[in-house]
């Protein structure tokens, strides 16, 4: 058995005399012949039977449905509960997808029960992996501030029982991976769901050094507003300089003695965006505590990297502020001197994001990593283009597919899109080296990509290969939970940078 703090996993063998847990998940399929039971532990009869009954019952096998029936005999889970499995494919990342996202939709669903076991299709490694990351994003629940004592005792379910019969050992890696993946999942969504109160640049840095503490060949530095005006951070400086909070930047670096690669990630932390000057209207602003959830998911890929012992140095770079007007408040027409020395003239104090990214990404690039890349909630663009669950990549196109594929084995949505060379000439302006914006509405998210191309430093004379991960819309999840999603933040991209990471190791 492998255990954390909140969740415990276990394998148990489809042939166990009695499943000790209260509920057990079993999946329904929609097959060609109609709605069908996945192969279960249920004898034959009950199977046949609850089979039999499927319509009659309401079930409909959708994917991220669940429904709940008595369990029966005087021994094992008193509630069977049938999970929705779609059409389920026999084979690839799909399949895997299906899996993971019904784990935990179940394991959601079922919050208030201790124990469940998932009898769904667990013939395969990869499957049990795909399973148990799922229930580890599922046993999540955040009460925030709220007093009522009825809602703050509710749990998530702590104890995960797996039915397959692969082999133990194999089987205890992968679980020992899905519980740290669903740790950093969790952190990230904790601190994208703070109140803009409680996280500010201090607290956020305050809670990266808590957060890496402890796990080996990690170090972390904080740059308060002094060491950031000495070392020439015009954007961040500029984007804060509107608030009474000081900005941050928080480096957060995983050197392990047998490190192959070198990896920099890049994450925009604005703690609150009012658009500072160029003021968002009220509405807009409702979810902008979110806008710091690339930094949160840099940070906790950095710590999952330390706690699975990736033999790849993973350097985190959280740039943190929280833009607001006031009468320090960086103006449109202001030029910014940024990192590294490029001139910028903001003509959109709202277009900060790639203000803060601009200076992490120059100061990345002093290090001379392997690869080099950024996270962050960075376009409202990015959601017209791809909607509001996938994420959109941008860079140099080897590892732009490398973040793809890394994607799918985690199971979240990125989307290639390019840097069309035409469009750099918006960014041009007699007053500076480049503006913050270009000249329309037209491309908004590229042209955001093609700014923060501009600070990609160069190593032995080449561009350091570079991605950029625009999450706007998949880091905060403002409609119902699905799968294994919840309600506001998603700890999106976390997955798939740990799973970026484990194959540049390889």
């Amino acid at each position: 058995m492998t255990e954390s703090t909140d969740l415990a996993f276990s394998v148990i063998s489809p042939d166990a005399d009695v499943i000790e847990a209260q509920a057990l998940v079993i999946g329904v399929v929609k097959g060609d012949n109609g709605l069908e039971l996945a192969p279960s532990v249920l004898d034959a009869d009950s199977a046949d039977a609850i089979e039999a009954s499927l319509e009659d019952l309401g079930v409909t096998g959708a994917e991220d449905s669940l429904q709940r029936l008595p369990g029966y005999g005087d021994e094992g889970p008193g509630l069977i509960a049938l999970a929705g499995l779609g059409s389920l494919p026999r084979t690839g990342p799909g399949r895997l997808d299906a899996l993971r996202s019904a784990a935990g939709s179940a394991v959601r669903q079922l919050i208030g029960l201790d124990s469940v076991a998932l009898n769904l299709p667990a013939e395969s490694l990869s499957e049990v992996a795909a399973l148990a990351e799922g229930a580890a994003y599922g046993a999540f629940f955040d009460p925030g501030q709220r007093t009522d004592e009825e809602i703050r005792s509710r749990r998530p379910v702590s104890d995960v029982a797996i039915v397959s019969g692969i082999d133990r050992e194999a089987a205890d890696e992968a679980l020992t991976r899905a519980l740290v993946l669903g740790e950093a999942v969790d952190n990230a969504r904790r601190l994208v769901n703070q109140a803009p109160n409680d996280l500010y640049p201090e607290t956020f840095a305050d809670r990266a050094v808590e957060r890496v503490s402890g796990i080996d060949h990690v170090t972390c530095e904080i740059l308060d507003e002094k060491d950031l005006e000495a070392g020439g951070f015009g954007g961040i400086l500029g984007v804060g300089r509107g608030s009474a909070r000081t900005p941050r930047l928080v480096k957060a670096d995983y050197n392990p003695d047998n490190a192959r690669k070198s990896v920099a990630l890049v994450g925009k932390g604005i703690t609150f965006d009012s658009g500072g000057i160029s003021l968002k209207p009220g509405a807009s602003m409702m979810t902008m505590k979110c806008d710091m959830g690339g930094a949160a998911a840099v940070l906790n890929a950095v710590a999952a990297a330390g706690e699975l012992e990736l033999p790849v140095r993973v350097t985190g770079y959280l740039c943190i502020a929280e833009n607001m007007p006031s009468g320090t408040a960086t103006k449109p027409n202001d030029v910014l001197s940024m990192r590294g020395g490029k001139t910028v003239e903001v003509l959109n104090t709202d277009a900060e994001g790639r203000l803060v990214m601009a200076d992490g990404l120059a100061y990345a690039s002093e290090s001379d990593p392997d690869y080099l890349l950024d996270v962050a909630t960075l376009t409202g663009a990015q959601m017209v283009a791809l909607g509001t669950r996938h994420s959109a990549v941008m860079g140099e196109e080897e590892l732009r597919g490398r973040v793809i594929e890394a994607s799918e084995r985690a199971g979240e949505q990125f989307w290639p899109m390019p840097l069309p060379a035409h469009m750099r000439g918006e960014l041009n302006t007699e007053a500076a080296d480049l503006k913050n914006i270009g000249a329309g509405r037209n491309g908004g998210m590229l042209i955001a990509g093609m700014f923060l191309q501009e600070f990609v430093g160069e190593s032995e004379g080449k561009k350091i290969p570079w991605a950029h991960l625009d999450i706007a819309g998949p880091a905060y999840n403002e409609g119902s939970p699905y799968g294994f999603v919840p309600k506001n933040g998603t700890g999106a991209s976390v997955s798939t940078l740990v799973s970026l990471i484990e194959d540049l190791a390889d």
